[in-house]
């Protein structure tokens, strides 16, 4: 278990979209994929004065050599010396295991998502169902996903297959599982947009959204335009609480550093004081880029109470 005593800002994600969706807005969860980033991401909040999600996957977690520990030490220890007042959340994106999912609880993630959405729905509904119950007793949050999300880099997803949501299984899916968010598939896909360009299906959100009282989460937001994304949260009845970015965030990083091959999390720690201070200073320009263009107004997100 770890001993993180969690400062009152730390919340749930529950908590945070519950504000997100009465504002009209979405809540940005972006993933650092380098623990000494992950300040850079925190510090981005905390000027915007925006209440902000950290997030890494599973399979994010592989790729760069991190730990859930290393990840959740590292997030709590820049909570307290940069003394972010702002809430945030720290969640645990694409997971398909139980037992990754419990290590990130212990880890003291405020927020776990279960991805069995390449299964059949009713094994899909078991496995969520089962992290709902397991996340819940312990007062932590799940996200999961209906329909599939394509990719076009593989790190945080398998396949490049795309499947989108159907409203009325998301009715089901909700009403069976009791998770406090879906990540739905509407046309967005995780990674650079090289080819295919990035479209969001409202209708489908909007029926979605009408159907269930969930909060929804877009996946793949890097590269899709601002104008876009507000529309997607400013849908009427509710639309988007939640808009993940990762791949902007590690190009950001990488473009700074004169870098085009990602690094290992070990390689990222090693680099010179000097550097990381660059690469962190792109890092959280381009978070604060991304709340200020579509994701919240720190405006309205200055009014969050906790």
């Amino acid at each position: 278990m770890n001993n993180h005593t969690k400062p009152r800002n730390v919340i749930t994600l529950k908590k945070a979209l519950e504000f997100a969706e009465a504002g009209r807005f979405a809540i940005g969860s972006f993933s650092p994929r380098y623990t000494p980033m992950i300040a850079a991401v925190l510090s981005a909040g905390q000027e915007a004065n925006s209440p902000i999600i950290v997030q890494i996957s599973h399979k994010e977690l592989i790729r760069y050599g991190i730990t859930p520990a290393e990840f959740g030490d590292e997030f709590y220890d820049q909570v307290g010396k940069l003394n972010i007042t702002v809430p945030v959340v720290l969640h645990l994106d694409h997971t398909k295991e139980l037992a990754t999912i419990a290590e990130a609880i212990d880890a003291g993630f405020t927020s776990v998502m279960i991805d069995a959405s390449e299964k059949p729905f009713d094994s899909n509904v078991k496995d969520s169902k089962e992290v709902v119950a397991y996340a819940h007793a312990k007062g932590v949050s799940v996200e999961a996903e209906l329909g599939m999300i394509g990719t076009t880099d593989f790190v945080e997803t398998d396949k490049d297959e795309e499947l989108y949501t159907d409203p009325r299984e998301a009715e089901e899916f909700v009403r069976l599982t009791g998770v406090d968010a879906l990540a739905v598939s509407c046309g967005t896909a995780h990674g650079v947009y090289n080819v295919k360009l990035p479209k969001i299906d409202y209708a489908r959100l909007s029926a979605i959204r009408a159907l269930t009282p969930v909060h929804l989460v877009l996946h793949g937001g890097s590269g899709v335009p601002a104008e876009m994304m507000q529309q997607a949260f400013r849908l009427p009845g509710g639309g988007v609480s939640k808009v993940n970015i990762a791949t902007d965030l590690e190009l950001s990083l990488l473009s700074a550093l004169g870098r085009e091959e990602r690094m290992s999390n070990l390689e990222c720690l090693s680099l010179s004081p000097e550097r990381l201070a660059i690469g962190r200073e792109a890092v959280k320009r381009t978070v604060i880029g991304k709340m200020e263009g579509f994701v919240c107004s720190a405006g309205e997100a200055g009014r969050f109470v906790l």
